[in-house]
C-alpha cells in the first residue's frame, strides 16, 4: 500500500502550503506551488524542486495566523506591555490570559502549528538526502544548505516550545503516515536546549552566508549563517554560557558591519543618511550598522518604516515577509496584527498598551520604563503606541511621522500615523534584528560582571560596562528624535558603574526598544530561571490593571506559573505527559474568582 504525506494531525501536509513571496515583486520564484490534498510518497521526493517545495511549506506555514498570534501572545501576552483592549470578551482565551486566569482549555495553549512546522522540517531532513542521489542537478552543496535551513526552522520552533512550557515531547522522527503515533514523554528544558545548540553548532557552516543583491528579501526572509548565530547568541544566554553568547553576537555585528562596508564601497556612502553626513551618523550610532532617522529638520520616523514596513532593512537578521499590500495580490496578510494590535477600521485591536505603559509615557520624571534624560525626545514613545488613543501602533501601522517642532520639556512631540486596512496588512514580523543581539550581547557582559560598588569591584568590571554602555547607548541614540544631542539628552555611562545598575539599565532598553515584538514575557522567563525566584515577573504581573493583584503575587511564588500548561487535548491524547502543577484543568469553576 502506498504512503500518504501526512503531518502529525494527519492532514495532507502539501494540501496545507499556501503561496509565499519572499522577494519584493508580486510574483515569487521562491517557490509557488499549486495545493494539492495529498500526494503519493513513492511520486514525491525525485527532483530538488520537491525539497524545495516542501521547504516553501515551513515559511508558509510560520506565517499562519495562529503560529503568529502564539509568537505574540506565548512572547509577551503575559507581560507588563498589554492590557485589554477593545471588544477582548470577544477571545475569552486571550481575555482570560490577561486576568491570569488560565487553564488546560485556553485555546493559546494548543502547540499543533510549531509542530506541524517541525514535521514538515523533519519530513525534509528525512527525504531530500535520497533526492540528491537521484538528482544530478541537487548537489551535495544545495542538500547540506537545505539541511541547514531546515534545522534553524525546526529548532526555532522548539525554543518558543521550551520557552513557553519549559519541557516538552522532541522527537527527530518524520511522521509521515497516519499508522504513526506522537505519544512522546516531555524532555526536560536544558535537555532540549542542548540538543538545539548541538544541532545549529554542526550545521552553522553550511547555511547560505549571502543571497544575491536581487532578492534582497531572501537575504532577511529564509534562513541564513547570521540567523543561526543569531539564534546562538539568543540560546548560549539561555544556557547561562556567556562567552558563547558574546561570540556569536560578534560573528553577527561583524557581518552586518561588512554588509554596511560593502554598500559603502559600492555607493560612496552609507544608506539612508537621510541628508546626514556619513561621520555624525557613525558618531551616533558607535559605529554600528543600526538603520539611522534623518538628522536634519524636526521631522522624524525613517526607522520604524524602513523596519516594520518596507522590510529587508540592513538591521534586520530575520523576518517573516508578508507581501506589500498582500489584499491587491491575493497573498496573506499579518491578520495577527490586524486582530490583536488594531487597524484602520477598529484603531484599537484586543489588546491595548498597558497602564504602566500609558503612565509611565505621562510622567516627566521617576519614569520605570523609558530614561528621565530623554524625557519626550525619544522616539519609542510613539514608534510602540499612540498616547492620544492609547492604541498600539507597533505594525498596525504604514507610516509614522514625528514633528518635534514644539516639542519641549513638558510637551510631546505630535505623531501622525497612517493605519493598515484590516484586510491588507502587510508588515515584516520581526524575529531577529541586530538591535536585540546587541542587547543579549549586553546582557551577557553583565552577567560576567562581580556585584558590588568597592572600588576594586568597580575598576575590574570597568572594560565590560564600558562594553555593555557603549551597545546600549548607540540604540538609545539612534532613537532620540534630534539632529543634534547634548549632554543633558544622553545617558550617562557614569550613572551605570555597577553590575546592578547596568543589568538594569539593559532589560529597560530591550522593554522599550523590542516593545510589542514578542520579547517581554521570553526576557523576563529568561531572568527569573537564571536569578532562580520569581521576582521580576511577580512585580510586572502586579502593576497591570486587569489581573487580582493579591492572587498574582501568590500565584507567581512558584517557578511552574511562569510557564504555560499543556493543552488538555493534548494530555488526553498523550498521557505521557504530566500537567503543570500550577494550572487548573479547566474541566471545573475553580479558578473563576481570578477574574475579578
Amino acid at each position: 500500500m502506498k504512503r500518504k504525506i501526512y503531518n502529525i494531525k494527519n492532514v495532507g501536509l502539501i494540501g496545507l502550503m499556501g503561496l509565499v513571496s519572499l522577494t519584493q515583486t508580486g510574483c515569487s520564484d521562491f517557490l509557488e506551488i499549486k495545493p494539492q490534498s495529498e500526494i503519493i510518497l513513492e511520486d514525491f521526493w525525485n527532483e530538488k524542486a520537491d525539497v524545495d517545495n516542501i521547504v516553501t511549506g515551513c515559511y508558509t506555514a510560520l506565517l499562519d495566523e495562529g503560529v503568529r498570534r502564539r509568537m505574540m501572545i506565548w512572547g509577551e501576552g503575559r507581560s507588563d506591555n498589554f492590557q485589554s483592549g477593545q471588544n477582548i470578551t470577544s477571545d475569552a482565551s486571550l481575555y482570560n490570559i490577561l486576568k491570569e486566569n488560565i487553564t488546560a482549555m485556553n485555546s493559546y495553549t494548543t502547540w499543533d502549528g510549531f509542530y506541524d512546522i517541525i514535521n514538515r522540517c523533519n519530513t525534509v531532513l528525512k527525504y531530500a538526502p535520497g533526492v540528491a542521489e537521484v538528482d544530478p542537478g541537487y548537489t551535495q552543496g544545495d542538500l547540506k544548505a537545505t539541511i541547514a535551513e531546515a534545522s534553524a526552522i525546526r529548532d526555532l520552533c522548539y525554543f518558543y516550545l521550551i520557552r513557553t512550557f519549559r519541557d516538552v515531547p522532541y522527537s527527530e522522527e518524520a511522521f509521515t503516515d497516519d499508522d504513526q503515533v506522537m505519544n512522546l514523554p516531555a524532555t526536560p528544558f536544558y535537555t532540549v536546549l542542548d540538543y538545539l545548540i548541538a544541532d545549529l553548532e554542526k550545521v552553522k557552516g553550511d547555511a547560505v552566508t549571502r543571497y544575491p543583491d536581487t532578492q534582497p528579501r531572501y537575504q532577511t526572509g529564509r534562513i541564513t549563517r547570521d540567523v543561526i548565530h543569531a539564534m546562538l547568541c539568543e540560546m548560549y544566554l539561555w544556557k547561562k554560557d556567556y562567552d558563547n553568547c558574546i561570540k556569536y553576537a560578534d560573528l553577527v555585528i561583524e557581518s552586518k558591519k561588512a554588509i554596511e562596508e560593502e554598500n559603502r564601497n559600492k555607493n560612496g556612502r552609507l544608506a539612508g543618511l537621510g541628508g546626514s553626513s556619513q561621520a555624525q551618523i557613525t558618531a551616533r550610532l558607535n559605529g554600528f550598522p543600526l538603520v539611522n532617522d534623518r538628522l536634519t529638520g524636526t521631522t522624524f520616523g525613517d526607522v520604524y518604516e524602513d523596519i516594520f514596513v518596507n522590510g529587508a532593512s540592513k538591521e534586520t537578521i530575520f523576518e517573516l515577509s508578508y507581501e506589500d499590500s498582500p489584499q491587491s495580490s491575493n497573498r496573506t496578510n499579518n491578520s495577527a496584527i490586524s486582530t490583536l494590535y488594531g487597524n484602520s477600521t477598529t484603531r484599537k485591536g484586543l489588546l491595548a498598551p498597558s497602564s504602566v505603559l500609558l503612565d509611565d509615557i505621562a510622567k516627566t520624571s521617576g519614569r520605570t520604563i523609558f530614561e528621565d534624560q530623554t524625557k519626550f525626545l525619544d522616539s519609542r514613545l510613539y514608534t510602540n503606541c499612540s498616547t492620544d488613543e492609547s492604541v498600539i501602533t507597533k505594525y498596525a501601522t504604514s507610516r509614522l511621522t514625528i514633528n518635534t517642532a514644539s516639542l519641549s520639556a513638558n510637551k510631546a512631540a505630535s505623531a501622525s500615523y497612517s493605519w493598515f486596512t484590516e484586510k491588507d496588512n502587510g508588515s515584516k514580523w520581526i524575529i531577529y534584528r541586530l538591535s536585540d543581539i546587541m542587547l543579549l550581547k549586553a546582557e551577557a557582559l553583565c552577567q560576567q560582571m562581580e556585584s558590588g560598588s568597592s572600588d576594586a569591584i568597580i575598576e575590574a568590571n570597568k572594560p565590560k560596562l564600558e562594553a555593555a554602555f557603549n551597545l546600549v547607548n548607540a540604540i538609545n541614540k539612534r532613537a532620540l528624535c534630534k539632529a543634534t544631542l547634548t549632554d543633558a539628552d544622553t545617558l550617562h555611562a557614569g550613572d551605570y558603574t555597577t553590575k546592578n545598575l547596568m543589568e538594569e539599565l539593559v532589560i529597560r532598553e530591550r522593554q522599550r526598544e523590542l516593545m510589542f515584538e514578542g520579547k517581554r514575557w521570553f526576557d523576563l522567563v529568561r531572568y527569573c530561571m537564571r536569578e532562580n525566584n520569581t521576582t521580576r515577573i511577580m512585580t510586572a504581573a502586579s502593576n497591570r490593571d486587569d489581573v487580582n493583584k493579591q492572587f498574582v503575587q501568590s500565584f507567581f511564588r512558584k517557578m511552574d506559573a511562569i510557564f504555560w500548561p499543556y493543552n488538555l487535548e493534548e494530555m488526553k491524547v498523550n498521557l505521557n505527559l504530566v500537567p503543570n502543577p500550577a494550572f487548573s484543568s479547566g474541566e471545573s469553576t475553580s479558578m473563576e474568582k481570578t477574574t475579578d
